[in-house]
């Protein structure tokens, strides 16, 4: 039997409709059909090598539709049944397609075609369902440990022990560590090595969200709840289902706010905005934050019983220059991808680079490493990276947004991009660090996006 071919099994007591039906079928290349007239001798091939689909004679001398539905069930449900028979009964027909069957047709002239076109829609769904299959073992494969997160180190390892941990419960998880230290890939490698690896992973950066929609994209709102929703929506919560929520960066979360998600923790129910309905919420929580939350429940920024409602398990993530030499593992890594990528050759770093890569801090982590890196692997005109190839500091960086002679508004503009880059989009730590408001970090970015357009 051809194990890319489309495999059919016809069963039908009557010799002439048996050969009808083979006929009809094999005019499509592409199918491989198998006939038998009865269900015992059709069990004992499904047992040997399950079809595709089979075709179901509804009375046959041995067994009756309903029966030999049920078994071919039992013996493997995702083989798709089409039952046909002589009599147009609704009440036999409905019946059947409850119980699994996956169309009810009826011996007449239409029959070829009726029976084609339904072969061909669960060819199409067999497909897609392949295809999705293919993805969930791509996705489960690149979160797997050892191959979303690099390194040997013993801070590392630390790290695989509680991740391994976390996906034997539905505890919340509290991914910490600085900027770029990969708390999403963290939490995604607990997603997908997870129960609910088959449900959705939906992630939220609190800190990209303006305070006054964070509530309508977290919980969502009904149709006219204000001015522009001119529909229902779904929020973050209701959209995780029963996979898992991913609020990064959950210590930039306005104070006042903070009561609303307590509540709804608490609960495990939602009501969007403008409407009466409660939704029951199933989703696992995963909250990462690169700040000291007990710094900031002590300072009055953060309540206490909503750090202690998310606190659960605790991973941290150790900085890039407290992993001993996992830094040269993580570099071949970047350089292996990149060079796939864009198909080009790999290239290996000379003595010089790594010394370069292993003195360096790496205030920017796993993120920083990866930019310099793939930016070395360009500049490098030869087989190998060298020390000159690496571009290492902010102060390699930034002044490269200050060459041209521009105004200060357009200096401003290219500063705040370049800081929303380093730190991931995170509007509050851009403030912060260049010591202006939020406000003006976002009034910049819309004149940049104004100025684009």
């Amino acid at each position: 039997m051809n194990n890319n071919s489309f495999v059919i099994y016809i069963v039908e007591d009557n010799e002439w409709y048996n050969k009808l039906l083979v006929h009809n079928l094999s005019l499509n290349l592409d199918y491989e059909i198998h006939s038998f007239f009865n269900a015992n001798d059709l069990l004992e091939a499904i047992n040997n090598k399950a079809p595709n689909v089979v075709t179901i004679d509804y009375r046959l001398p041995d067994m009756d539709g309903d029966t030999l539905l049920t078994k071919i069930k039992e013996i493997n449900s995702s083989i798709e049944a089409i039952v046909i028979s002589e009599q147009e009964d609704i009440k036999i027909a409905v019946g059947l397609l409850k119980a699994g069957a996956y169309d009810y047709l009826v011996k007449s002239k239409e029959i070829k075609e009726r029976l084609l076109n339904a072969i061909s829609q669960v060819r199409r769904n067999s497909n897609l369902q392949n295809k999705i299959k293919s993805l969930q073992k791509e996705v489960e494969g690149k979160y797997a440990f050892e191959k979303s997160i690099i390194g040997n180190s013993t801070a590392i390892k630390k790290v695989f022990n509680l991740i391994a941990k976390a996906t034997e419960t539905n505890i919340t998880v509290t991914v910490t560590g600085e900027t770029g230290t990969g708390k999403e890939v963290v939490s995604k490698a607990i997603h997908y090595n997870s129960s609910r690896k088959e449900e959705p992973f939906v992630a939220v950066n609190m800190a990209a969200i303006p305070d006054e929609l964070i509530e309508s994209e977290l919980f969502g709102y009904e149709k006219g709840a204000f001015t522009g929703a001119a529909s229902r929506r779904k929020g973050k919560f209701e959209e995780a289902g029963s996979g898992t929520l991913f609020l990064d960066e959950i210590g930039e979360m306005d104070i006042n706010f903070q009561a609303k998600i307590l509540r709804v923790l608490q609960e495990r129910e939602v009501t969007r905005i403008g409407g009466n309905e409660t939704v029951k919420l199933n989703c696992r929580i995963i909250v990462a934050t690169n700040r000291n939350l007990i710094e900031d429940v002590k300072e009055g920024k953060f309540r206490d019983d909503l750090y202690y409602r998310l606190f659960g398990l605790p991973i941290h993530l150790p900085p890039l220059r407290e992993r001993e030499k996992d830094v040269l593992l993580l570099s071949k890594f970047f350089i292996e991808k990149f060079s796939k990528d864009n198909q080009i050759e790999p290239k290996k770093l000379t003595e010089r680079a790594q010394q370069k890569i292993l003195s360096y801090q790496w205030p920017g982590n796993i993120r920083e490493l990866k930019s310099v890196v793939e930016l070395g692997l360009v500049m490098s005109s030869s087989d190998r990276i060298d020390a000159e190839d690496l571009s290492l500091g902010e102060n390699d960086v930034l002044p490269n947004v200050l060459l041209d002679e521009v105004s200060l508004r357009e200096y401003n503009r290219r500063i705040v991009n370049h800081y929303m880059s380093k730190y991931d989009d995170n509007t509050k730590l851009v403030a912060d660090r260049l010591d202006i408001g939020q406000t003006t970090v976002y009034r910049l970015l819309k004149e940049d996006k104004i100025k684009n357009k």
